[in-house]
C-alpha cells in the first residue's frame, strides 16, 4: 500500500502560481512512477503530468505545457507540481497518483494504483 496526501491547493489569481505537494508513504516511493491529475465540477479525471521513478522524464498534457512542471524529491518521498500562469480553467480538484509501472509516464487514470484525496485549486479571473 502507497498512502498519498496532497498539499498546497487554495484560491489564486489569474496569472499567479501555485505550488503543489504529494507526501508518500508505506511502500518504497522511488518503485513508482507519479502522476498527477485533476478533475473539474461536471467533467471527467484528467491527466496533468507525469514523471518516472528517477525523475529524469516527464511528460505533460497540451493544455499545460510549459506553464507547470512536475519533480519528485526520492529522499523526501514526494512529487511537487509548480504550477504558473495560472488560468480559471485550471480550477479543479488536483490528484497524485502512483503507479507500479515505474519507467511508464501513463496518461490513464486507470493504470494508476493509488490516489490521493485531491486539493483544491481555484483561479479567479
Amino acid at each position: 500500500q502507497v498512502q498519498l496526501v496532497e498539499s498546497g491547493g487554495g484560491l489564486v489569481q489569474a496569472g499567479g502560481s501555485l505550488r503543489l505537494s504529494c507526501a508518500a508513504s508505506g511502500r518504497t516511493f522511488s518503485n513508482y512512477a507519479m502522476g498527477w491529475f485533476r478533475q473539474a465540477p461536471g467533467k471527467e479525471r484528467e491527466f496533468v503530468a507525469a514523471i518516472i521513478w528517477s525523475g529524469t522524464n516527464t511528460y505533460y498534457a497540451d493544455s499545460v505545457k510549459g506553464r507547470f512542471t512536475i519533480s519528485r524529491d526520492n529522499a523526501k518521498n514526494t512529487v511537487y507540481l509548480q504550477m504558473s500562469s495560472l488560468k480559471p480553467e485550471d480550477t479543479a480538484v488536483y490528484y497524485c497518483a502512483a503507479n507500479r509501472a515505474m519507467w511508464k509516464l501513463s496518461t490513464i487514470p486507470r493504470e494508476y494504483e493509488y490516489w490521493g484525496q485531491g486539493t483544491q485549486v481555484t483561479v479567479s479571473s
